[in-house]
């Protein structure tokens, strides 16, 4: 397993490892795969260049292709790393919320489960976070993905609300759990100035 941060160079398998995420649990996300597969590829480019208020992550394993949609892409990427997980952490901008980030973006495909991928991904994120004096890191999960809301806590994430009627699919409305981790004061008060 590598985890590392995205580029530009990474957006072709960025834009189909997320329309996969998409497609597979439109519950777990605000963005829906019809609206982001009409998205144009520079868009998914812009995403991951502009690191300063987003910045995203992925879990790169060896073996067969999980973004490939055909046996042909699937041999062809046999043997090399393919994007097996992804998250991302967005910075506030405005100065009251320069403290805090959100955690967005996190999708761990189904055939990589329980490798400690997701683990690893949030940590990845959580050591940025510390590393850039962020003091408050929130996220959103859908009220229900226990496998989810059990990650996030042993992170040490805590609840502190539900968003009813969050989201909605298909008329069916969704809650939202949100979670919140303090991060310690000695890491983020020696690097946030």
């Amino acid at each position: 397993m590598q985890i590392r941060k995205l580029g530009a160079d990474d957006a072709p398998a960025y834009r189909e490892f997320r329309l996969r995420a998409l497609r597979e649990h439109p519950d777990a996300f605000t963005s829906s795969f019809e609206e982001e597969s009409m998205r144009p590829l520079a868009d998914s480019e812009k995403r991951l260049t502009n690191q300063a208020v987003t910045a995203m992550w992925a879990a790169f394993m060896d073996g067969p292709g999980t973004v490939a949609s055909t046996d042909t892409e699937t041999a062809a990427t046999a043997g090399h790393p393919v994007m097996a997980g992804m998250v991302g952490l967005t910075r506030e901008t405005r100065g009251k919320n320069r403290h805090k980030a959100t955690l967005v973006a996190m999708y761990v495909a189904p055939e990589y489960g329980r490798m400690g991928l997701g683990r690893a991904l949030v940590d990845a994120v959580v050591q940025e976070a510390a590393a850039t004096g962020i003091e408050l890191l929130v996220l959103t999960v859908t009220a229900g993905n226990q496998a989810a809301s059990a990650l996030y806590e042993r992170a040490g994430f805590e609840t502190f609300g539900i968003e009813p009627d969050a989201v909605r699919i298909n008329g069916i409305s969704y809650e939202k759990k949100h979670m919140y981790l303090q991060m310690p004061a000695a890491a983020s008060a020696a690097n946030f100035s």
